[in-house]
């Protein structure tokens, strides 16, 4: 669990969950080596904080800087971009919304091959749904600072070759999760690749501000995948932690909108900065977060999670509100978005690490036989005859 969220707290600096200037490795490979070692501190410079800022830099912008200053070409360099096509950091959230909901629905550890290749399955499709978005994307990645060293705009591999190789990680992983785990599974976790490269990123990003409202159910895939995993259905309770990364998405994406609105803006991305303006993105960021904590609250009713989470779960609510009323109430907004942001990250994780906390709790009271709580039998009671 603690692997886990350190994880998490580095993903905070490779941008979001989802969400194109020539090429600058194409100049400074025409530069003498002392020459392109000070293009490359002159790119890293500019992306420096200034004294009243924090700094902003993803991790995507940093692997492209990286890559600038290393000589083109070679075997190490390939690999290093491959793994950039698929965003690891951000995966390493949505395998952390998997492997919580397996241990929930279990009341237990899962088999260790399932989880394995659960995993596995999961880093690859959502590897390959991140590697078909910088295929699609390349025309506005090559206008935008965090995103213009990218593979494909900073011309290290081709746009077929991105597709191909994008195409290759989700058909793979559907058939790893066909023949090692189950065809729910495969076919939810293939849902989550077509809903997040067809619904939001060819349709609504480009199109409408509700992009990450509507889009954000790209990133709530995962929960169903674990629970399809450990179980082979998918139950109310699971359909709850789909909700809870729904909610929890606009909210969290925004804040890194309000931090990159000019980059958005410059490309013609109607981000909800951009389009509603920041007052009213902000509100629209207090709503959801009120109907996220509602959410997260919701399991406790029924039984599906025990107060151990119930508690922990709302601790983490009110940490994230105070955030949210703290950044209306800024007078200037880069650094507390940014720091919602972050923060944000590390209360999904640490919320899904509740509810595996309580899963693995005992119920019953002293001197009965242990008896760990199924976290959908109190919501199937009233059906049952």
């Amino acid at each position: 669990m603690y692997i886990c969220v350190r994880l998490i707290r580095r993903s905070a600096q490779a941008g979001g969950p989802y969400p194109f200037c020539e090429s600058m490795s194409d100049h400074i490979a025409a530069l003498s080596p002392d020459a392109a070692t000070l293009a490359v501190a002159a790119a890293a410079r500019d992306r420096s904080p200034s004294p009243e800022a924090p700094t902003m830099t993803t991790g995507t912008e940093r692997a492209g800087i990286a890559a600038v200053a290393r000589p083109a070409g070679g075997v190490r360099q390939r690999l290093r971009d491959y793994v950039t096509l698929t965003k690891p950091r951000i995966i390493s959230l949505l395998l952390v919304t998997t492997w919580a909901p397996m241990v929930i629905a279990l009341r237990g550890w899962p088999n260790g091959w399932t989880l394995l290749w659960t995993m596995l399955g999961g880093y690859l499709m959502a590897g390959g749904a991140n590697a078909i978005n910088m295929f699609i994307d390349r025309d506005i990645d090559a206008h935008m600072p965090r995103t213009k060293l990218r593979p494909i705009p900073g011309g290290r591999m081709s746009p077929g070759h991105v597709l191909g190789f994008g195409i290759t990680l989700g058909a793979a992983a559907f058939a790893l999760f066909a023949l090692q785990v189950n065809l729910l599974s495969a076919c939810l976790a293939l849902a989550g690749l077509l809903y997040y490269v067809f619904i939001y990123t060819r349709w609504l990003k480009r199109t409408s501000p509700q992009n990450i409202v509507i889009g954000g159910a790209a990133g709530a895939f995962p929960p169903l995948v674990g629970w399809a995993a450990a179980t082979g259905t998918v139950t109310l309770t699971a359909v709850y932690l789909f909700l809870i990364v729904f909610f929890w998405t606009p909210p969290h994406f925004w804040a890194l909108a309000l931090v990159k609105q000019k980059d958005y803006g410059r490309v013609g991305v109607p981000m909800a900065p951009n389009v509603w303006g920041e007052r009213e993105t902000m509100r629209q960021m207090l709503f959801h977060t009120v109907l996220l904590l509602a959410v997260t609250l919701l399991p406790v009713t029924y039984g599906g999670l025990g107060m151990v989470y119930g508690v922990i779960a709302a601790l983490l609510g009110a940490w994230l509100l105070r955030d949210v009323i703290l950044l209306m109430r800024a007078p200037n907004l880069t650094k507390p978005a940014w720091k919602l942001y972050r923060n944000s990250l590390l209360y999904l994780a640490l919320l899904f690490c509740a509810m595996v906390l309580d899963g693995v709790v005992p119920q019953g009271r002293r001197g009965d036989p242990v008896r760990l709580r199924h976290p959908d039998a109190a919501a199937e009671a009233p059906f049952a005859r």
